[in-house]
């Protein structure tokens, strides 16, 4: 009997670890679409960061590549870390010109993909 109580709750964190990776691949695929067919208001932003005007270009290739790794089980630990090298930069930036509320999701994103690389450790 506990063993398929063990079986059940294994596969029950399986299933969660497995949502919280694909929710990290569908968001970085969306933020590196968005990024890379950045918007207007998207590009007065960066512009007004200071970055240079490819800089969306860049941040878009780095989120979209976070996605394939994070989507490949042998590659997926490269995934987090360029993801999360992502989110700090874009934490950072927001944090630099105090957008505090704007910082909050990236740092939110940072920890997921803290959890995601705890929980792949294990």
């Amino acid at each position: 009997m506990s063993t398929s109580s063990h079986d059940k709750t294994r596969s029950t964190a399986f299933s969660w670890r497995g949502l919280l990776t694909w929710s990290l691949v569908a968001f970085f695929v969306c933020a590196g679409l968005l990024n890379v067919f950045a918007t207007a208001p998207l590009l007065a932003e960066y512009q007004r960061w200071g970055y240079p005007g490819w800089m969306h270009y860049a941040t878009g290739v780095l989120e979209l590549s976070s996605a394939v790794l994070l989507a490949r089980k042998p590659t997926r630990q490269v995934g987090i870390a360029l993801g999360a090298a992502v989110m700090l930069a874009a934490v950072l930036t927001l944090a630099i010109h105090r957008e505090w509320l704007h910082a909050v999701f990236p740092a939110l994103v940072l920890l997921a993909l803290t959890t995601s690389r705890i929980t792949h450790q294990a």
